[in-house]
């Protein structure tokens, strides 16, 4: 009886073995996986002097532009000027036929001296009819009449005076002369043809383009700013006009021009720069992109605004360390320019910031950088026109 309960308690003994053994044999620890480093693209916090500008839309004008219209009415004998050419103040532009005038002058000048002739009679016998008077051999009547007279010829001849002067004025409108210094346009009226005083399209137009001028609109938010920058805007500021198409430079000058009020229905205030142009790149009725600087950051900390990420307690940064892991940094931005953000705090300069594959990363991660990315620091602020000045960087937010 006692071997087969025994066969039963080694059976049930290898059972338990072999369940046990299936159990922790199943349960082997799995070899941890490391994981792969992050490829990122990263650059270097550089220390730059970074102007801070504003950006805008501007509209290129002469400096003073003046259409020259006819002051009397008549032939137009010739226009001695080449069209498109550079005239002087001064320069001959038109002449209009002045025979009609000078005829005029002419008569002007007759009656004038006829009535001087006239007055100085009547003058004549006042003096005479004072000392008749004086020996009570007139009647004080007749000397009365005598002085009436007279003032009535100086009335006459001051009249004939201002004719005189009227037709002179005339005569010297026939001669058409530039106001300014400047380029003329094409000519509107050809030699030959009657003008008038009434007519609109005028003979030709003088625009002074050295000088020229920019004009261009800001926000009234950006206004009392500028306003603080520039000592009520008895400071000049430095303004750029940049090619819509290429965003080349065309031109720097000096703001010194503002409004004397807000539009109500945009909210912005006009501005008017000066430009020397000396090369001729504005023109007049071009349209630029205008970057006003407002002042200019020294030695500022900068990196690429690329960098910059928002989180939930704000901008932050991946710095990789020498270990090649990146650590989450929070950052002060004082400002950001073009494609630069600017720094109060976070981040010293040298230090490497991740600038791409943020979003794969996590604090502590290793990375790996990307040959195309390198390590060097952001360019300086574009020529482009920049955003204004102030804005807190970074586009990415933590996932």
């Amino acid at each position: 009886m006692k071997s087969p309960r025994l066969g039963f308690v080694l059976l049930g003994l290898v059972l338990v073995g072999l369940v046990l053994w299936i159990v922790f044999a199943g349960h082997k620890p799995k070899e941890q996986k490391k994981t792969p480093p992050v490829s990122v693209t990263v650059a270097q916090a550089t220390v730059q002097d970074v102007p801070l500008s504003i950006g805008a839309l501007g509209a290129v004008l002469p400096w003073q532009g003046v259409t020259i219209h006819a002051q009397v009415n008549g032939k137009l004998l010739k226009a001695p000027f080449r069209e498109g050419a550079y005239v002087k103040a001064g320069d001959l532009l038109a002449e209009i036929d002045p025979a009609p005038y000078q005829a005029v002058l002419t008569q002007a000048q007759g009656a004038l001296k006829r009535d001087q002739a006239l007055l100085e009679e009547a003058r004549v016998d006042l003096k005479r009819y004072q000392t008749l008077a004086a020996q009570d051999s007139i009647p004080r009547q007749q000397l009365d009449q005598q002085a009436a007279l007279v003032k009535q010829d100086e009335g006459v001849v001051l009249i004939d005076q201002g004719t005189v002067a009227a037709a002179e004025v005339n005569v010297r409108y026939c001669r058409i002369t530039s106001p300014v210094t400047g380029r003329v346009g094409v000519r509107l009226v050809d030699p030959g043809n009657i003008v008038s005083t009434t007519d609109t399209t005028g003979i030709v137009i003088v625009n002074q383009i050295t000088p020229i001028a920019v004009t261009f609109t800001v926000p009234q938010g950006d206004f009392q700013r500028l306003s603080d920058v520039s000592n009520g805007f008895s400071k000049p500021l430095l303004t750029s006009a940049l090619s819509q198409e290429t965003g080349a430079e065309l031109g720097t000058g000096e703001l010194s021009i503002a409004d004397n009020k807000v539009d109500p229905s945009t909210g912005t205030v006009e501005l008017k720069a000066r430009f020397p142009n000396d090369g001729h790149k504005l023109w007049p009725g071009q349209f630029v992109n205008v970057r006003l600087t407002l002042q200019t950051l020294s030695q500022a900390t900068v990196i690429p605004a690329a960098a910059v990420n928002q989180g939930p307690k704000g901008p932050f940064a991946y710095v990789v360390g020498a270990d090649n892991k990146a650590t989450m940094r929070p950052l002060v931005i004082a400002a950001t320019q073009d494609a630069l953000a600017i720094l109060k705090s976070g981040i010293k300069p040298g230090e490497t910031v991740v600038t791409d594959g943020q979003l794969s990363l996590r604090p502590g991660g290793v990375v790996r950088t990307d040959s195309a990315g390198g390590r060097s620091g952001g360019n300086g602020a574009g020529k482009g026109g920049g955003k204004g000045a102030g804005q807190n960087g970074g586009k990415k937010t933590a996932a």
